[in-house]
């Protein structure tokens, strides 16, 4: 069971942050954002790959369900470089917009109050 550590962990962060979504304006109907956020993430494959290439780095084959790319990079590392950057989006997204919404209902009390 171990093997899918990895996968497990990127599953549960796109489970817990798919709520975020419906905070708001949401990020998959909004693609622009959404790219602008996963796309300069994953110009880090390149790092990752070179790393790799060169062994100064690697990944523990007991955490990882033993698909490997071409480069040698397994496929847990390449999902990160998009889930992660979506999972912050979503999260910050939410968090942005609760916050103003809390903002515009406080400066609506002050200058009614």
């Amino acid at each position: 069971m171990d093997h899918w550590h990895y996968l497990f962990l990127l599953i549960a962060c796109l489970a817990l942050t798919a709520p975020l979504e419906f905070f708001g304006p949401g990020v998959y109907r909004r693609p622009r954002l959404l790219l602008g956020a996963v796309l300069p993430v994953a110009l880090f494959i390149i790092w990752d790959l070179l790393a790799i290439a060169a062994n100064i780095w690697d990944f523990n084959p007991a955490y990882l369900i033993g698909v490997r790319l071409p480069g040698g990079m397994p496929l847990e590392e390449l999902l990160f470089f998009a889930v992660i950057p979506l999972c912050g989006l979503l999260t910050f997204t939410a968090v942005e917009h609760l916050l103003g919404r809390r903002r515009g209902a406080r400066a609506r009390a002050e200058t009614s109050g």
